[in-house]
């Protein structure tokens, strides 16, 4: 299970036990937030694309959208999402629980401007019930990210 692959990857910081399982779905951003307890735009959700035959990852607030302009100019290509299938074997997590830890190599991940406006924020943790409260210090650090971007539309 993906869940179990993240509370690994958080043993080496002591953080297994910081990760939030649900009884209930967190697969989407208003679950997630129902779950939570939050706003919806303080869901870090985990956007996976393809770029040639790689995977990337671009976490974002929960309240933006991919900006199909500012992606190209960044990312120098059309924003193309992985199936569901891609998402499982490129990046190893299933959609609605996709995050950027315990990922596979050769995954790039990236961090979008409307995450700066919040302390703290709750990306997912490898399943579709689960989640993890983390700053923005936190998530820079635990999700390897090479690039802060600024990608996304419909924020505030």
């Amino acid at each position: 299970m993906s869940i179990e692959r993240v509370k690994e990857y958080f043993k080496q910081w002591d953080m297994e036990n910081k990760i939030l399982e649900f009884d209930v779905s967190s697969a989407t951003v208003y679950l997630a937030a129902k779950a939570v307890g939050c706003e919806p735009k303080r869901i870090a959700k985990t956007l996976s694309f393809k770029i040639d035959e790689s995977a990337i990852l671009v976490v974002v607030a929960g309240d933006a959208q991919i900006d199909n302009q500012k992606y190209k100019a960044q990312f120098a290509t059309k924003a193309k999402m992985l199936s569901s299938d891609e998402v499982i074997d490129l990046v190893g997590h299933a959609i609605g629980g996709v995050c950027p830890f315990g990922i596979n190599e050769g995954v790039t991940v990236y961090l979008d401007e409307s995450l700066k406006r919040f302390e703290t924020v709750y990306p997912a943790c490898g399943s579709s019930n689960s989640a993890i409260e983390l700053t923005i210090g936190e998530l820079e650090k635990y999700s390897n990210f090479s690039l802060w971007v600024d990608v996304c539309k419909g924020w505030i």
